[in-house]
């Protein structure tokens, strides 16, 4: 039985929405962000107009326009060659696996500010690997049973998020406090220099908006749905990425934000000392926690179905093509994954000081890794204008080709801008263990199409390898 067989269409324009908003809407940006200061929300409005609406519109026509499984995968392969599809696909699942390490430290740290203050890192680097294998477990689930992590996670993070700005809003309006940094018209001004590197979690902070198209097959009608997604999901995420930042700011002063537990930390000034505030604070701390394995779950859904299907393509190995032979969902790529994870985190932890300084080494170099597929999804943008103009779009960027060209430059000028600012802090220099895990991922992959290659080979299958 083909693994087409075992698909569902179970998700409709809801589910896609709620997943949407589960893949990109990252509480823990908001703390990288807030800590640029009060210019990060004009820089949120900047980069917003510049690129997150024009990815949108990129992701809407590349999902309709081509609807299948794989997502980001099949749409540069279908461009420029399975090869590059396969490296794309492999630098956004490895990057999962890094991430998914950062976000499960991230839990472990909330974790350990809420219930056991005293909690050492190797306590919570092992709660964040027994966490990963939960994720394992639920990738492998059918989606219409694992839809709902994300779905109930979109559900909390749109409850906190709305919870954080309410209160930094009652906050600021409160005649005995004073804010606590300065936002006068001057200090909305962009400014350059040691915040750069924050700056770049704004974008990253934008991008998922193709996620849920790898999952197209799953879906009860994408042609119409993904629009409609897209549009909603875009709205919600932009409005609380914003008015989140600014509630951060009102209540900490920037320099002491911190980006592990700068929202706990966030949430107990904005409610106060009282019991009620208390009570909501523990509330929504927990629910903070909450939204962080949903992360994971969504991300490990997407991203391992993509490398699923570039192994069963004979382009990855075949163990990561391996899928349950009940509901094809993907076995090898997810239990893989956990494997990767739970190496990083016992790696890192031996070289991090603090848990802040694990956090942001292991998203730096998964930020890395995350952002470069996305310069061969909006190269196949361009390309299928250029090279596939006539096929139907049922959804089309408008403007015609010349808004298309420059949305293109554009959004990849932006991409490469924000790899440069992971690796390279101005002032300071290149981080060199982030510049080192990039090198070293791309060559592993390098590694793997190469094993896949033997592989075909060894059973007499002829692909194509441009």
């Amino acid at each position: 039985m083909s693994a087409e067989q075992h698909h569902e269409r179970s998700l409709g324009v809801r589910d896609m929405t709620l997943f949407t908003v589960s893949a990109i809407l990252l509480l823990d940006t908001l703390a990288a962000s807030a800590s640029i200061g009060v210019s990060s929300i004009t820089w949120w409005i900047l980069l917003g107009i510049l690129f997150f609406i024009p990815y949108g519109l990129i992701s809407a026509e590349l999902g309709t326009t081509y609807p299948e499984q794989g997502g980001i995968y099949a749409w540069v392969r279908d461009a420029f060659g399975a090869r590059w599809g396969t490296r794309v696909t492999w630098l956004y699942w490895l990057n999962t696996a890094i991430w998914n390490g950062a976000i499960l430290v991230l839990f472990a740290g909330v974790f350990s500010q809420i219930f056991l203050p005293d909690l050492g890192l190797g306590a919570k680097l092992a709660m964040a690997i027994g966490l990963n294998w939960l994720v394992v477990l639920i990738t492998t689930f059918s989606l219409n049973v694992g839809k709902w992590v994300p779905n109930v996670g979109a559900t909390i993070k749109v409850i906190a998020f709305a919870a954080l700005v309410a209160g930094g809003v009652a906050f600021a309006t409160r005649g005995d406090v004073e804010l606590a940094n300065d936002f006068s018209w001057w200090s909305f001004v962009p400014e350059w220099g040691a915040s750069a590197t924050y700056i770049s979690t704004i974008i990253y902070g934008m991008l998922g908006f193709e996620l849920v198209c790898s999952a197209s097959e799953e879906m009860k009608d994408p042609v119409r749905d993904v629009p409609r997604a897209i549009l909603w999901s875009g709205i919600i995420i932009f409005l609380a990425y914003v008015l989140g930042t600014f509630a951060i700011l009102a209540a900490v002063p920037v320099g002491d934000i911190d980006l592990v537990e700068g929202l706990v930390d966030t949430l107990r000034l904005l409610f106060g000392s009282s019991a009620l505030g208390v009570t909501a604070a523990f509330v929504l701390s927990v629910m903070v926690m909450l939204t962080f394995f949903s992360n994971c779950v969504t991300w490990a859904i997407g991203c391992c179905r993509a490398a699923a299907e570039a192994a069963n393509d004979g382009e990855l190995p075949r163990f990561l093509g391996k899928e349950h032979a009940q509901h094809g969902t993907p076995v090898g790529s997810a239990v893989v994954m956990g494997v990767i994870t739970t190496l990083i985190l016992a790696g890192y932890g031996l070289l991090a000081s603090s848990n802040e300084d694990l956090f942001w080494n292991l998203f730096a170099s998964s930020a890395v890794l995350f952002l470069l597929p996305y310069l061969g999804a909006i190269g196949s943008f361009w390309y299928a204008r250029v090279h596939d103009a006539d096929r139907p779009r049922p959804f089309r960027v408008p403007g015609g080709m010349p808004v298309a060209s420059i949305i293109s430059v554009v959004c990849i000028g932006l991409l490469l801008l924000t790899i440069l600012l992971f690796m390279y802090v101005p002032g300071e220099g290149f981080n060199l263990l982030v510049v080192s895990v990039g090198i070293g991922s791309i060559l592993l992959g390098e590694a793997m199409i190469r094993l896949a290659e033997r592989e075909n080979r060894s059973g007499g299958l002829e692909r194509n390898t441009q």
